[in-house]
């Protein structure tokens, strides 16, 4: 009688280009596809509500295609993932355990302790890399410290072997001769029990046969015109892969490997700013998760230790501002008003909005974390943790203290027309594109044309922007900062 082998899905929710299951197949025994929801397993992280809505929405589409192969996907829900792998291992008579490797702190100490109860019971337990191009430990400077410099990191990266071809999608999976019980998807309650995420669900397609579509797209439409449309938010010029591959319905390598051979097929001069550009957008996701694994209290405390005692200012009405699109400022609350519905926001306004709480509002970069890990569907610990700490300027590689984003002067740049703001803000729909950037600035003839009264129908500014740049100037100047170690 042959006995099976698990395959514990988490964020690598596909079954092609997968190594952990591609191990579990070659053992030629039948595979038994789990996942487990233990939320209270996952360290200060657990899933905030709009990842929730997405992963509910990428199991089901990961159990189909298990269907379509002769398989299924048990679901089991408990405190500790080791309990239920266990529990799983004894009722289904298993040998065998495979997994993607994840690389958050609490993930790695977790994995950690299974990977060492497993083996001590003279099972089979094994951890694939099937979300990075490379593993943190291989990309070392000469003195074999991290990089914290994402130039030097990806000259590195981009010197080194060429990362293997995807594996191909297996046409059908060995099945027990039993199955073990599983609970209903609905079980776990991951849906809102409130239907707030109608935006989401108008919005995203989740699931790896939605990333494959969404790849192609990008690789026939878009990444010609990549290197220059990327930073317009009023149209689709990104990619919009981020949920995807945070959730891993498509591998980096598979993106990899696709923009390359675009590359070829095209002449060089169409498309090989774009397709440049864009895979520094992928290592800039391998540098965000190279430096957490390297540096696992980044997500609650500053790279650099003198932000430490930076004083912040705790004003939770100005923070309620900001989370709820009412600051005054049309391009921030442009983006506050996307992410709230749905579930994401177009990278250049992030950055926007993100250096207005930290340096016009002096709200602490922790905060700003926090929201944006509840309410984006690609809420990722690296990639969250990265991209606030470098608008603080106090992690790797970061934006200079002395940045600081004129909201206007941003709006006026990457939305030129308000195409965007009249999108996510239709209260000032009607402002002239000379006006709409800075609706104060209007004249009150116009702003009775378009129905607008400020501080009724918009508000007024929440801070003015020269007095709040000085201030955070001054706040930042006297802090003593210490020379980071560089490559």
């Amino acid at each position: 009688m042959t006995r099976p082998s698990l395959i514990w899905f988490r964020n690598d929710l596909r079954i092609d280009d997968h190594p952990a299951l591609r191990a579990a197949i070659e053992r030629g025994e039948p595979v038994i596809p789990v996942f487990i929801w233990a939320p209270s397993d996952e360290g200060d992280w657990p899933l905030g509500a709009a990842s929730r809505w997405w992963l509910h929405q990428s199991l089901l589409q990961l159990g189909e295609q298990l269907e379509g192969i002769g398989s299924k996907l048990i679901i089991r829900e408990g405190k500790k993932a080791l309990t239920e792998l266990l529990t799983l291992v004894e009722q289904a008579d298993a040998t065998a355990v495979y997994w993607t490797r994840r690389y958050e702190p609490a993930s790695i100490e977790r994995d950690k302790k299974i990977k060492a109860e497993l083996r001590k019971r003279d099972l089979i337990a094994d951890s694939f890399n099937g979300q990075l191009l490379f593993e943190p430990w291989d990309i070392q400077t000469k003195e074999g410290r991290p990089y914290q410099v994402f130039t030097a990191f990806w000259k590195s990266c981009l010197a080194r072997q060429e990362p293997d071809e995807p594996e191909s999608t297996p046409r059908n999976l060995h099945a027990p001769a039993h199955w073990p019980k599983t609970l209903k998807l609905a079980d776990l309650k991951l849906q809102p029990t409130i239907p707030w995420d109608a935006g989401l669900a108008s919005t995203w397609k989740p699931g790896a046969t939605n990333a494959r579509h969404e790849l192609k797209t990008f690789v026939q439409s878009t990444i010609a015109d990549y290197d220059t449309t990327r930073d317009e938010p009023s149209i689709a010029g990104t990619s919009r892969l981020s949920p995807h591959l945070h959730f891993g319905e498509i591998s980096p390598r598979t993106i990899w490997h696709q923009i390359r051979k675009e590359f070829e097929r095209h002449p060089k001069d169409q498309i090989s700013a774009g397709a440049d550009t864009f895979l520094k957008e992928l290592g800039w996701r391998e540098f965000a998760h190279h430096l957490l694994f390297h540096f696992p209290s980044t997500p609650t405390d500053p790279l650099r230790p003198e932000f430490s005692q930076f004083p912040w200012n705790d004003d939770k009405k100005a923070l309620r501002a900001w989370q709820k699109g009412m600051t005054g400022y049309p391009i921030v609350d442009a983006g506050m008003r996307e992410l709230w519905t749905t579930g994401w926001m177009h990278n250049r306004v992030r950055m926007i909005v993100a250096s207005f709480l930290v340096k016009d509002l002096l709200i602490s970069w922790q905060q700003g974390a926090a929201w944006f890990w509840d309410t984006l569907v690609d809420a990722d610990l690296a990639n969250n943790t990265l991209g606030w700490q470098w608008t603080a300027g106090c992690g790797a590689d970061a934006a200079p203290y002395f940045r600081v984003f004129n909201p206007e002067l941003q709006s006026t740049k990457f939305d030129s027309n308000g195409a965007y703001i009249r999108r996510w803000v239709p209260e000032l729909a009607n402002l002239p594109s000379k006006w709409i950037h800075a609706p104060p600035k209007a004249p009150d003839s116009v702003l009775a044309a378009a129905n607008i009264r400020l501080g009724k129908t918009y508000p007024k500014p929440i801070v003015d922007h020269g007095q709040a740049r000085e201030r955070a100037l001054k706040a930042f100047k006297g802090l003593k900062f210490s020379n980071m170690e560089t490559p």
